[in-house]
This record gives C-alpha cells, sequence and structure tokens, in this order.
C-alpha cells in the first residue's frame, strides 16, 4: 500500500481540498495557483505509471487508486469550475455529461469484474484525461495572459475531451457486451 507510486496517487487525492479552497476566491493570483497546484498534481500521474513500472510495484491496490485518484482530481475541480461565480464559466451540462460518463464506465468495469471480465483502461482514456487536464489547466487560469485566451482554450480542450470520453464509453460497453456474450457461450 505505502509504495511511492501510491503514495503519489495520494497525494492527488490529498490536492483536491486545497483546489478548491483557492478556488474560492475569485482573484487572477487564486486562480494561477489552483492552476499550478492542478498541474503538479497531474504531473505525478506520469511518474506514478512510471515508477511502478520501473521498480515492480503494480499492485491490485495501485491498480484501482490510480484511475481512482485521476476521475476525483478531474471531477471536482470541473464541478467547482461550473459552481463558482466567474464570467465565461463552465457550463454545468458539460460537466454532467463528463460526470454521467465516468461514472457509467466505472459502473460498467465493476458489472464486468463481478463477471470476471477485466476491462483494462484504453488509450482513449489517457488521452481524454491529457486532454483533459490542458483544459481545466486552462480554465483554472481562465485569464487572458500574454494575448492567450486560457478560458477559450480550456473549454477546446475541454469539448475535445468529452468527445473522445463518450467515444470511449460506447467502446468499453461495447466491448463489454461482446466479451459478456463470448462468455455465456461457452
Amino acid at each position: 500500500m505505502w509504495t511511492l507510486p501510491n503514495l503519489l496517487s495520494l497525494f492527488r487525492i490529498a490536492v483536491i481540498p486545497f483546489l478548491v479552497y483557492l478556488l474560492t476566491f475569485p482573484d487572477p493570483g487564486s486562480a494561477i495557483a489552483a492552476a499550478a497546484l492542478f498541474l503538479v498534481a497531474t504531473l505525478t500521474d506520469f511518474f506514478d505509471g512510471y515508477l511502478a513500472r520501473r521498480h515492480r510495484a503494480v499492485s491490485d491496490i495501485g491498480r484501482i487508486l490510480d484511475p481512482v485518484a485521476d476521475k476525483l482530481l478531474i471531477l471536482s475541480t470541473l464541478i467547482m469550475l461550473a459552481a463558482i461565480d466567474r464570467e465565461p464559466s463552465v457550463p454545468a451540462w458539460l460537466v454532467v455529461i463528463i460526470v454521467a460518463r465516468e461514472t457509467a464506465v466505472t459502473v460498467l468495469r465493476c458489472i464486468a469484474l463481478t463477471e470476471g471480465i477485466v476491462m483494462e483502461a484504453e488509450d482513449l482514456g489517457k488521452y481524454k484525461f491529457i486532454l483533459q487536464s490542458f483544459a481545466v489547466v486552462g480554465l483554472l487560469v481562465h485569464y487572458d495572459y500574454f494575448g492567450v485566451d486560457f478560458y477559450a482554450a480550456g473549454m477546446y480542450f475541454l469539448v475535445v475531451s468529452t468527445a473522445i470520453a463518450l467515444w470511449s464509453g460506447v467502446n468499453y460497453h461495447v466491448q463489454f457486451f461482446r466479451r459478456f456474450q463470448r462468455r455465456m457461450a461457452d
């Protein structure tokens, strides 16, 4: 349990209250601090997987903890971004779609496990997380800097990542039903 990769995943979860706190302040300084904290947290996702494979510290708890930490970090930040009073804001309906997709895929993977079917993470899911991370950083920064509209850039990445998320969600369901039918036929 207390391996460095698992501690990095736990760090991502521990960061969430600090992000939520920073998002209660509408000023540009708090926005930059929240974006920096979020960026550091998302970088730990790369390192926990790398270290787990390199040091052969891959564990069952890590396989569960890593994606849960990713989902909690992304979803809690997006929910706060939709809830805070900042113009323009993140559309709540878009966040609901993202939360619903994550919930549906997580529940499906749990059902699959009860049926003895292991649903590994797909490459689309990794791309989705990277694009969502870009989106959230832009949406956290929110303001224009160096001629860049960070809100617009964040929304662009959020829409693209949502399309990929829905596509991968459909793939998970198709994959599950095919495996389930094969299993029932055997």
